[in-house]
């Protein structure tokens, strides 16, 4: 099947040359049709690349498709010796390419959504990750009773452990050897606690028939000291079967001193994710300590295996180090600082140790997150700041005392961005000065339309390259309001 014999309809399934790469990884794909040309976006595609999609959405001049296979590469990859997995899909892709398309498709997006016109007038730098290869600090495995065989190309029903194959909640890819974007060591030996797994005779969680007790193996890693966390999730049916020492023993020959503890957490919600979305999961500590230590910026930062904290720990310094750079470009002396969607603290105890005679104020929704913020600040002897366990909106609309004390915002939203109420309480606030991290531009150019209208101007903005391999890009951009004489 080529372009110009495409049925262009929903659920229809296509080969497609990709031509081009939209913002978000999205290759651009043209079909000629007797009206011009019809535009199909394919996610985690590279230009060059044939591939096999499937429609999902028609509209009247362009498509969204889901990506069913790659059936030739492009010129532009390279071979390495890691295995591929479906969350690395530019893996292949120079870095140098990479960042090209990181940085051309988000100006791009900046002024179509943002009406941002000067963006190569504002952009300040490119900052690329120390390490582009073993950078993750956290990783999420799956357990499936339906396997996908990457050399044959087949559906088995067999016990898997490893990363869902792509496009499917169902089946998983067998991790046998480093994808290079975590541990070595761990994803190494990933065959071997699959092994262990396998030989209880207790099932793999079944996805359609929602049963099953092997779910997720999560592992956090500090790059500090090289310790690793694991929480271990299953469901509770057949939990009297399994042997809880000798899984532990197994870990323990496995990793050694590196291993520095391992929840058992139980997850009967039929949802695919690791932590019950009813709330109704318990993790027990079968082994060791419930956190690690990661050192950003000559602070440490004690993390639990469900606090936020940024996937990539070495970039993120640099990321940091921006926010801090442009947050310090006024004088924040005897100022509010006010550190919204805080997580675990980070930014407003660097901000704290840099800068003498401030107040901070760090606001978070996960409860966890703020415990540990707080126990962070104590272990650091950070003094000045205080964290609040809240709803950003409902937290900016309780303290009304705050509007026109704070110099500085810094906000660093979730993917979806800052709800619009939310983000009128922030202009409310009347700060002369927002500097907002985003782990999605897409929604930082729609936030910085309404900042420009609310009167703020659009001071300058840097990309980070927090996650290589993948399409994602975090942008930091400063927003000020113009003085009055």
């Amino acid at each position: 099947m080529t372009e110009t014999n495409i049925v262009l309809k929903r659920g229809a399934r296509v080969e497609l040359t990709i031509t081009d790469m939209a913002f978000g990884g999205k290759g651009i794909a043209k079909v000629p049709t007797p009206d011009g040309e019809f535009v199909l976006f394919v996610p985690n595609t590279i230009p060059g690349q044939v591939v096999k999609a499937q429609i999902i959405k028609k509209r009247k001049r362009h498509g969204e498709c889901k990506l069913m296979e790659v059936l030739q590469p492009s010129a532009q990859e390279v071979a390495n010796s890691y295995q591929p997995i479906p969350g690395a899909p530019y893996a292949r892709l120079p870095i140098a390419l990479q960042e090209d398309y990181k940085r051309n498709t988000t100006f791009q997006l900046f002024k179509r959504i943002g009406g941002i016109e000067n963006t190569e007038g504002l952009f300040d730098e490119f900052i690329s990750s120390p390490s582009c290869w073993h950078y993750r600090n956290k990783m999420e495995y799956s357990f499936s009773s339906i396997r996908y065989d990457l050399n044959t190309n087949e559906e088995l029903d067999e016990f898997g452990l490893g990363f869902k194959h792509r496009g499917t909640w169902w089946m998983v890819e067998n991790l046998d050897a480093d994808s290079g974007m975590f541990d070595e060591m761990v994803e190494n030996n990933l065959y071997h606690i699959r092994q262990f797994c396998e030989a209880t005779g207790l099932p793999a969680w079944h996805p359609p028939r929602k049963e099953g007790f092997f779910r997720y193996l999560v592992v956090r890693k500090s790059y500090h000291t090289n310790e690793l966390l694991f929480d271990f999730v299953t469901s509770s049916a057949g939990l009297e079967q399994f042997d809880t020492e000798g899984f532990v023993a197994q870990m323990k020959a496995l990793f050694g001193e590196r291993l520095a503890g391992i929840l058992h957490s139980i997850n009967d919600d039929i949802g695919d994710r690791a932590r019950p979305s009813s709330g109704d999961g318990s993790s027990t500590l079968i082994y060791g300590n419930d956190k690690i230590v990661e050192r950003l910026l000559h602070l440490d930062f004690e993390i639990s295996m469900q606090s936020f904290f940024q996937t990539n720990p070495k970039s993120a310094e640099k990321l940091y180090q921006k926010v801090i750079d442009y947050a310090l470009e006024a004088n924040l002396d005897g100022q509010v600082v006010m550190d919204l969607f805080c997580g675990t603290g980070t930014i407003g105890q660097i901000l704290a140790s840099r800068a003498n005679n401030i107040q901070i104020i760090g606001v978070d929704i996960v409860e966890d997150a703020i415990v540990d913020a707080r126990q962070n600040a104590l272990r650091n002897h950070v003094e000045g700041i205080e964290f609040y366990a809240a709803d950003v909106n409902k937290f900016l609309y309780e303290y009304p005392e705050y509007r026109g004390k704070i110099g500085t915002i810094v906000l660093d939203p979730p993917r979806a961005g800052i709800a619009p109420k939310a983000l009128r309480r922030v202009i409310e606030l009347e700060a002369p000065r927002i500097v907002y991290v985003s782990c999605n531009p897409a929604t930082q150019a729609r936030d910085a339309e309404t900042l420009c209208e609310a009167g703020y101007v659009f001071k300058k903005f840097s990309l980070i390259d927090q996650f290589p391999h993948t399409s994602h890009i975090e942008s930091i951009a400063l927003f000020e309001k113009p003085t009055t004489t």
